[in-house]
């Protein structure tokens, strides 16, 4: 039996993580544990709106995963692919991350 490689998979993860903004927004999940929205702002300087668009697109291409507790939404990096990436873009240590 053979094993297929899901090119196109890895290819969307590449893209979400592509732009700038979104991968700041993925490595800072990664180092700093599950976030909300306002706690993103405070920690990139970009607005509410910036990040909310942002978020989405990641949450589309599988990248975080959201939970919401109360009126609060917290995300958090979707799996330890995720990680393994960025952690290799980084030179970083996944035992570092919070996953």
């Amino acid at each position: 039996m053979e094993n297929r490689i899901d090119y196109t998979a890895h290819a969307s993860l590449l893209k979400a993580l592509s732009n700038p903004v979104r991968l700041q927004i993925v490595h800072n999940l990664l180092r700093t544990g599950c976030h909300n929205v306002s706690c993103m702002e405070r920690g990139t300087g970009m607005s509410q709106s910036c990040i909310s668009q942002h978020l989405q697109k990641l949450r589309a291409a599988g990248v975080v995963t959201a939970e919401r507790s109360g009126n609060e939404v917290y995300y958090r990096a979707a799996s330890f692919e995720v990680a393994r990436l960025t952690a290799a873009l980084f030179e970083e240590e996944v035992d570092d991350y919070v996953l």
